[in-house]
């Protein structure tokens, strides 16, 4: 499966629940103008960006929170860049959720759900 074709695969079957997923697309487009234009998050960021909804149990019982999620959709045989792979890093060191899948199964596993 292409790397387009699963990344909208697990958007499709995940982003249901307590998980919701957008499409980052990123990148950089001439203007009318001439001028260039940068859309997306940032360098790097990945192509799924959400949430997942927790509820918090000791200090705040019953109350939820919604935990960032960056989900860098590959290929088989695809590679993170290192703007990537920083970037999936300072999301986990943040605290948020954060990684690459190649299929549902990863993504799944990646956001603990079921």
């Amino acid at each position: 499966m292409s790397e387009q074709a699963t990344v909208q695969s697990v958007r499709a079957n995940l982003s249901n629940g307590p998980v919701r997923l957008f499409r980052n697309s990123t990148g950089v487009v001439q203007g009318a103008d001439g001028r260039y234009h940068r859309f997306g998050l940032a360098v790097g960021s990945s192509d799924l960006i959400g949430w997942r909804t927790l509820t918090v149990t000791t200090d705040m019982v019953g109350s939820k929170v919604a935990v960032f999620v960056a989900l860098e959709g590959k290929s088989e045989t695809g590679a993170a860049t290192q703007e990537q792979t920083a970037f999936i890093a300072t999301v986990k060191d943040a605290g948020g959720i954060a990684g690459v899948f190649r299929s549902v199964d990863e993504a799944r596993e990646l956001l603990g759900v079921k």
